[in-house]
């Protein structure tokens, strides 16, 4: 349930920026075109829009939003509210061709009217099962007043979007193309959040945290070291960051947008969890955890922290660090990047060679003083080499990797995880997917005892809970002494269905699959957007790729699931390959 409004002048490429939103919720979508074609011009310009849509976007024709009710689970795509606001200014008087003609109380009790009718669709559109995208123009950035007519025009487009900005629970401004987050409440957030770091200033740092314990970490605080600028041709959306796969999917559908192995838990994990609840009322003694994780790695306990899944050791890694040139190697999971961005670091993105993705080290910058990349690497499925790895450790920086994937890896034979001796290595670990615990959020990093230490300075007190720290020791305990031996299983049983799927996916026409180590496969499509439109019509959801720096619109990520699960997906991928072909081509 969100409400998306997106703003901006005319001709602002604000129509195509929703368009990416609603493509990109992976749900069906429901195009309201709320213009016409009054002249050839307008008409031309309708037709051009229409050219664009995915082909299996369902594409209705009317100037009134509150006529149009989208199924459960459908995306709306309002475009625009002009022509609604313009039929509702004449519906009730308030159009007049005249230069000059006060409102009076009757004119305001119908401006009124009429925002109360937006403010109350948009009360409707964020509640109802969906998401709603509207487009509008911004006032000023929009019609020219030239007579009280359009005066007034601009003062209800004004506060209608302002009405619709307090529902809306995310508003993006559109300039030149580009969109600029101006509210992103997020899941249940209560207030918008700041969507760029701050400009200038040569140390920034998290929300007021002061940092002198953290001089003794090293390479996070050079002062030598030059600020560089982002490779990419434009700043991050901040909302395309923290966009994952679990808000790809709607009710109902068959995920493959989130690469957990199915199945869940085991029955001597789930017991640990269990019998956590009933230490319920006692506040999480993670120790515990710590020491059978150092003891599962060769660690000492002070080289090792429990944290609220992997994600958490970003954030804490992005509050307690401070790195002068920070570099993230993508495609890759985002929340690195979006933690370093939301504490005030700059970031420079090396992006991977796009032929096979793998990691060439001698594209990262020197000065870089801290690195962060995935082994194996998400979404794309590369495992790099450890020695090509830990080419990147150096004294002076920190290398971070993220090693969420690495137990789906035999014997986990490219981790840097025991490499105590690889200055500044830092290795961030998670249950999640193996282990299917997404909902747990049991995760690790292993570190320097000082990097550690600073960390868990910034960390909010039992930020890891009771049936996670439970999860964490048996996993590690169980782990150590059977010798990774159920791990192996799972992970062979899962390489055996990604090769099969990989196979019958390479077979579908225009189809490229990369190879991967993981749980998931990268593929590129002819037309990425009527893909997922399409699978979503079937009741599949897929990942899409693009919202993954490097990756493109046809680009999909997809998880392996069970046979007969992978079965319908390339069943219906197939169906959906054939529709796009012109008849006269079949």
């Amino acid at each position: 349930m969100a409400l998306v409004l997106v703003l901006g002048g005319v001709r602002s490429g604000k129509s195509a920026v929703a368009e990416r939103i609603a493509a990109g919720h992976g749900a069906p979508v429901r195009y309201l075109a709320t213009g016409s074609g009054s002249d050839p011009e307008m008409a031309e310009r309708i037709e051009r829009h229409r050219a664009r849509r995915p082909a299996g976007w369902r594409t209705v024709e009317s100037d009134d939003p509150e006529r149009v009710q989208p199924g459960p689970g459908e995306t709306l795509l309002v475009d625009g509210i002009a022509p609604w606001l313009a039929r509702r200014l004449r519906e009730e008087g308030l159009w007049t061709a005249a230069d000059v003609a006060p409102l009076g109380p009757d004119g305001r009790a119908a401006h009124d009217r009429v925002v109360e009718r937006v403010r109350g669709f948009a009360r409707a559109a964020a509640k109802r099962p969906g998401l709603t995208v509207v487009v509008a123009e911004e006032s000023g950035l929009g019609v020219t007043p030239v007579g009280a007519g359009t005066r007034r025009y601009l003062d209800l487009a004004g506060e209608a979007t302002q009405a619709l900005a307090g529902h809306a629970q995310r508003v993006v401004l559109v300039v030149a193309g580009q969109p600029i987050d101006l509210l992103d409440r997020g899941p249940g957030a209560g207030r918008p959040a700041s969507p760029w770091p701050p400009a200038g200033g040569s140390e920034p740092s998290a929300a007021g945290t002061s940092r002198p314990a953290l001089e003794a970490a090293g390479p996070p605080v050079r002062r030598d070291a030059p600020m560089r600028r982002d490779r990419g041709t434009r700043p991050p959306d901040p909302g395309e960051l923290r966009l994952h796969g679990d808000q790809m999917v709607a009710p109902g559908q068959l995920d493959f947008a989130v690469n957990v192995v199915p199945g869940g838990p085991p029955d001597w994990l789930r017991e640990a969890m269990a019998a956590a609840l009933d230490r319920a009322g006692s506040y999480p003694d993670e120790r515990p955890a710590v020491e059978a994780l150092a003891a599962r790695h060769g660690r000492e306990p002070d080289e090792v922290l429990a944290s609220n899944g992997s994600a958490e050791a970003f954030w804490l890694l992005a509050a307690a660090l401070g790195p002068r040139s920070a570099v993230v190697v993508h495609p890759s999971f985002t929340e690195p990047e979006a933690a370093l961005r939301a504490a005030g670091h700059r970031v420079e993105r090396v992006l991977r060679d796009p032929a096979e993705f793998t990691l060439d080290p001698s594209l990262v910058p020197a000065a870089a003083d801290l690195v962060v990349l995935g082994n194996p690497n998400n979404p794309t499925g590369t495992l790099d080499p450890a020695e090509v790895v830990a080419r990147l450790a150096r004294p002076g920086r920190l290398l971070v990797v993220d090693e969420a994937f690495m137990e789906l890896v035999p014997g986990e034979a490219e981790s840097l995880a025991g490499r105590r001796e690889l200055p500044g290595t830092i290795v961030v670990r998670s249950l999640t997917k193996l282990w299917s615990l997404a909902g747990i959020r049991a995760g690790y990093l292993l570190a320097p005892a000082d990097v550690v230490a600073a960390a868990r300075a910034v960390r909010q007190p039992w930020s890891v809970s009771g049936p996670a720290c439970a999860a964490l020791t048996a996993w590690a305990r169980r782990t150590a002494t059977s010798g990774g031996i159920e791990a192996a299983a799972i992970a062979a049983r899962v390489a055996a269905a990604r090769e099969q799927l990989a196979a019958e996916l390479t077979a579908l026409p225009g189809v490229r699959v990369w190879p991967s180590a993981a749980n998931f496969l990268l593929l590129r499509v002819p037309d990425g957007a009527a893909a997922r439109s399409g699978l979503a019509e079937q009741g599949i959801a897929v990942r899409r790729g693009d919202t993954f720096p490097g990756l493109g619109p046809d680009h999909l990520r997809v998880a392996v699931r069970r046979p007969d699960d992978n079965r319908r997906l390339v069943v219906a991928l197939r169906q959906v390959l054939e529709a796009q072909v012109p008849a006269t081509r079949r």
